[in-house]
């Protein structure tokens, strides 16, 4: 049995508030399986076994900027760095998750599996380092505060020497602060991935800080390679990844839980960096995101993007294995950064949001689909799983949150997850299917 009752032997309380709009979904039918891995869908899919002989994210460093990170978490045991706490109006500090959110970040990143003598969840990138940034509540802070805070972290975590950072958050506003701190961050060699948002099915565009140049905005897809109908659509959508009945480590009254959005596929497209990065350890930031979107798994409607998933969907396998030219070290392969520079207006620099495409830098090979079908990424059965965690410790926050995540995930026959599955079906037409440019076995 993988879980009885709760995951850990004790637990203490959490505020209740959320972090901005955070970006995770309820979670959908329940899977029933002998291992926490063998839920694990997307790890199959992008074939992570096999990436784990080459890269494992050692040496890199991955911010979290969110609502804390519970390093107790025994999936996450040894990889958790002190970071930073600006919300000081909540108990604790950075290490102090008061939504649970931050945790589950951490682990779909840098989850270690160690659980249970390695029946734990693992994070895409298990050997590296998350540096926990934790932000106030939107209960305690305004839209322009959030953006403010925003700022602070993102300085933080370039000055701290994070080469990654994930923030899976939609909220805030643009500000001359918050784009100057983006910057900055760039200039310090950072890479910065935000969630698109989760409101899709509203129609709503990209918000913020999604929508800020420089940043990489990222949509989430499903088994099926099609954009989840939650996942917000619009030109700031740089690419996609796993977005789906996503199983990881978090925090909450099991330290497991079962979500979908795009703060999960930001999560993951931070991961896939750090795998890439820690392979070539000297390559700059513009050269690690020039080769994820060299090798990207492209729309099938002909088009070099779209707006439900951008350039397409991110391929850290094909990146390891055949990465192409990465080009110049000092050039940021997405044009919106040298959009925003030429702007004579804040109008003409916030146009791009109103519909204009962001168009890849004419030097970047982008992958093109052998045909216009896409393919199932499911793997052919799972490998060795790769242990890079120890102790199993006690302690973690409980969960209370708009999503509704943190449920036990309960072994076969056992019975169903205790709430209410929404329904995320495939969006129209075919234009957010990708088509890899191999098709072996496995198709990521």
């Amino acid at each position: 049995m993988l879980i009885g009752g709760t995951r850990y032997g004790r637990r203490t309380a959490a505020a209740s508030a959320a972090l901005g709009v955070l970006l995770v979904g309820v979670a959908g039918a329940p899977a029933h399986a002998e291992t926490t891995r063998e839920q694990q869908w997307h790890l199959d899919a992008m074939k992570a076994e096999q990436m784990w002989q080459t890269s494992t994210g050692e040496g890199i460093t991955v911010a979290v900027i969110d609502t804390g990170v519970d390093p107790s978490n025994p999936d996450l045991v040894g990889r958790v760095l002190d970071g930073k706490d600006y919300a000081s109006r909540r108990p604790g500090d950075e290490h102090t998750d008061f939504d649970g959110h931050g945790t589950g970040m951490a682990g779909l990143i840098a989850g270690t599996g160690a659980y249970g003598g390695g029946k734990g969840a693992f994070g895409l990138a298990p050997g590296a380092k998350i540096l926990p940034i934790r932000l106030p509540g939107t209960v305690d802070i305004s839209p322009f505060e959030t953006s403010a805070y925003l700022s602070k972290a993102i300085r933080y975590a370039a000055d701290s020497g994070a080469q990654v950072i994930n923030i899976s958050m939609n909220g805030g506003s643009d500000s001359p602060d918050l784009n100057a701190a983006v910057r900055h961050a760039l200039d310090k060699g950072s890479l910065i991935f935000a969630a698109v948002g989760n409101d899709g099915a509203k129609g709503y565009d990209i918000g913020y800080p999604a929508a800020v140049p420089g940043i990489v905005g990222v949509a989430a897809v499903g088994r099926d390679l099609r954009r989840t109908a939650e996942s917000q659509q619009g030109s700031r959508v740089d690419m996609a990844a796993p977005g789906k009945d996503m199983v990881h480590a978090c925090g909450g009254e099991t330290g497991l839980c079962k979500t979908n959005g795009t703060s999960d596929a930001t999560a993951i497209a931070s991961a896939s960096a750090a795998l890439i990065w820690s392979k070539h350890e000297n390559w700059s930031n513009n050269q690690v995101l020039r080769v994820m979107l060299n090798t990207i798994g492209a729309p099938t409607d002909g088009a070099k993007r779209n707006d439900s998933i951008g350039y397409g969907i991110v391929r850290p396998r094909i990146a390891l294995q055949d990465p192409g030219d990465p080009g110049p070290a000092d050039v940021y392969p997405l044009p919106d950064l040298k959009a925003a520079s030429a702007s004579p207006s804040p109008e003409a620099a916030s146009a791009g949001t109103s519909g204009a495409s962001r168009n890849v830098d004419p030097g970047m090979e982008v992958a093109k689909p052998d045909d216009d079908d896409g393919v199932p990424w499911l793997a052919m059965g799972i490998g060795a799983a790769v242990l890079l965690g120890a102790a199993i410790a006690a302690t973690a926050v409980a969960l209370r949150r708009r999503r509704s995540a943190g449920p036990p995930l309960l072994a076969a026959g056992s019975g169903q997850f205790p709430y209410n599955p929404m329904e995320f079906g495939p969006s129209a037409g075919t234009s957010d299917q990708v088509g890899p440019r191999d098709r072996g076995p496995g198709g990521f």
